[in-house]
Formats: C-alpha cells, sequence, structure tokens
C-alpha cells in the first residue's frame, strides 16, 4: 500500500488497482489540494475543505462515497464509521471517525475531531490499530497537546499527523510543536509511505510525516 498526502486532511492510499481518496479538498475551498480518479471516496465532515469529491471522480472512475457512521464493504475495503464531534468552523459539528481496513491493516481516520477522547465504546470497536491520522492545527479540531495524549492513549503502530500549515494563520508551528511533544524533532518528512502488514512489526507510535 502507498499512501500520499495532499494537503489539510486528504489522503490518498492506493493498493493494487484500488484507490482510496481520504478528505479530497474540494476545488471551493481555499486550500490547495489534487486532481485524480478514486475507486472510493472518504468523507468525515461535511466542508469544502473535506468533500470534493468532484476532484476524485476522474476519467472512468466515479468513486463510492462513504459520508457518515456504519458499516461498508466497497472492492474489498472494509471501512466502519462513528458519530464524533468537531468544531471545525467555530460551531458544533458531527465528525465522522473511520476504520478503514486495507491489505490486513487498519487505518484510522480521525477526521476534523475536536474531543480529547473517544467514547469507550468506539475505542473499543476500532481495535488495534495500525495506522492512525490525527489532526493536530487547532482552531475547530484538536491541537497539538490534546493530539498526541489521545494518540498515545490509543497505541498505534504508526501515527500520521494532517491539518496543520495553510489551514489557518499560525498552524504552520503546529507540527513543530507535535513532534516535539513526542521528543522526535528531528523526524524527515518523506513523499510517500509504502508500506505491508510486515513492516509494522516492532513499531509502537512511531511518527510519520508525509510531505503534501
Amino acid at each position: 500500500m502507498v499512501i500520499t498526502y495532499h494537503g489539510g486532511e486528504f489522503f490518498k492510499a492506493t493498493f493494487g488497482d484500488t484507490t482510496v481518496a481520504i478528505n479530497p479538498i474540494s476545488k471551493e475551498s481555499k486550500l490547495s489540494g489534487a486532481r485524480f480518479g478514486a475507486d472510493i471516496a472518504v468523507v468525515s465532515l461535511n466542508d469544502k475543505d473535506f468533500n470534493g469529491i468532484e476532484q476524485v471522480t476522474h476519467g472512468e472512475k466515479e468513486p463510492f462515497v462513504v459520508s457518515g457512521p456504519g458499516e461498508y464493504e466497497v472492492k474489498k475495503v472494509f471501512i466502519k464509521g462513528f458519530q464524533s464531534e468537531s468544531n471545525y468552523g467555530g460551531e458544533e459539528r458531527i465528525n465522522t471517525v473511520y476504520s478503514i481496513m486495507l491489505e490486513g491493516m487498519n487505518l484510522v481516520f480521525l477526521g476534523a475531531l475536536s474531543s480529547k477522547k473517544l467514547n469507550p465504546d468506539i475505542k473499543e470497536a476500532l481495535g488495534d490499530i495500525d495506522i492512525l491520522f490525527v489532526p493536530i492545527g487547532g482552531n475547530g479540531v484538536l491541537d497539538t497537546s490534546d493530539a498526541h495524549a489521545l494518540a498515545v492513549d490509543l497505541e498505534p503502530k504508526i501515527i500520521i499527523p494532517m491539518h496543520y500549515g495553510e489551514i489557518e494563520d499560525g498552524q504552520g508551528k503546529a507540527l513543530a510543536k507535535f513532534l516535539k511533544e513526542d521528543g522526535a524533532e528531528n523526524g524527515k518528512p518523506i513523499d510517500k509511505l509504502t508500506i505491508k502488514k510486515k513492516d509494522l512489526e516492532g513499531k509502537e507510535g512511531e511518527i510519520v510525516v508525509l510531505t503534501s
């Protein structure tokens, strides 16, 4: 599986001939994103910064859209969505936390989560987490301290920070603060994460920073 980052909370995960887009940035957003064809599009919050389905509808590919709580199975990809809270945009909104099973790996995507702790039932349902995508920028989503505390509590093998930098002025410092919280200040960003299940052996909370 190959994971690439396209800014905001926008990720692309590919394995074989299947492409999954997570929180694609709409062309209506002020954020700069990317355009490609996806088989599945996962949206955690109905906002122009995360719901750009048109940007991942390309060529012959029109994605199956997952945009809320529930259980889904598409092209041997198993997805579970759990309702949570967000204050993105300055108001209380419904956010969906997802567990996405790809190639035997459990990818947990927190979306625009603002809650410091997950409901115990959700935490239990998420199970063992291989890769955790966590927002760290504050301003309606988790800030660096709360994001780090929640990530430690969830005990993933790999942590990928997101939602920092260009979303709001001043958030560019969030990544440095998050890495400092973990004592991983010298972590070098990479342009993509190529990973198999066996590569996760022995990893405990390793932070991977992807460039957009």
